[in-house]
């Protein structure tokens, strides 16, 4: 599992004219499920997330997580964080999850993140949508489940 984190003062996202999510303080995370991963890549991207240290303390330091400043969570999934273009320039998305055990990864990503107490927003699964990231920093982490085992 893949994600794509940016630290955000505020954050939205629209499907047409309608807005599905919208955070202020917290993480933009877009997500995106492999075909080989399970529950434990779950558990493992919602821990880091929760915990990921990018957030000052009151001497400058990236050392509070989006857990200890009350931020929030707007996840995004984006199946195209496996897009492959070592072969050509067209990417390939054959490492992907299938659709449905994406969404299923996806919505467990989610619960996850709200079980440990943080406000979660979201976009909606499998639609073209407008996402708007008051990036702050810039701070951008990403979090491959696959580069921990």
């Amino acid at each position: 599992m893949r994600a794509v984190a940016q630290r955000v003062a505020s954050a939205s996202v629209d499907v047409g004219p309608e807005r599905v999510g919208a955070i202020g303080e917290g993480l933009l995370v877009y997500l995106g499920a492999g075909r080989e991963d399970t529950d434990a890549d779950v558990d493992y991207v919602v821990g880091k997330l929760a915990g990921l240290r990018v957030f000052e303390d009151d001497e400058g330091k990236m050392s509070r997580s989006v857990e200890d400043v009350g931020g929030a969570v707007l996840v995004v999934s984006q199946f195209t964080l496996y897009g492959d273009v070592r072969k050509g320039r067209r990417p390939s998305f054959s490492k992907a999850a299938d659709p449905a055990e994406a969404e299923r990864l996806y919505e467990a990503v989610v619960a996850g993140l709200r079980a440990r107490g943080l406000e979660v927003a979201t976009g909606r699964f499998r639609a073209m949508m407008n996402v708007r990231g008051d990036v702050w920093g810039p701070v951008t982490i990403l979090v491959d489940s696959q580069k921990n085992f």
